[in-house]
């Protein structure tokens, strides 16, 4: 069966999951450390909401620790795609992982 058949929810390339776990970032461009919370995850991106606009096509470098104090889960460099809110309230971005480390 094509794509072309299914939903448009189903046509992506990774199924997203819904992690809502802090995540830490750092804005090597400014040279600021965030934190915040990954609301969502795929193999090609994450969802995290922050308490800092940032400019799209910023890059940055997130860790996401695992919830046992291992190593971490996960980290990886990414791209802002689009930023959901204003620059004083909390805000979503998504962003496109480019390279995990």
């Amino acid at each position: 069966m094509s794509l072309a058949r299914h939903d448009f929810s189903e046509k992506r390339n990774f199924i997203r999951m819904k992690i809502d776990t802090p995540a830490k970032i750092k804005v090597h461009a400014e040279g600021i450390d965030l934190e915040g919370v990954c609301r969502d995850l795929s193999g090609g991106g994450m969802l995290v909401e922050v308490d800092k606009a940032l400019p799209t096509g910023s890059e940055l470098e997130v860790t996401i620790a695992s919830e046992h104090s291992h190593s971490p889960m996960l980290r990886a460099k990414t791209r802002v795609s689009r930023v959901i809110g204003g620059p004083n309230d909390k805000c979503t971005l998504g962003l496109e992982i480019t390279e995990m480390l």
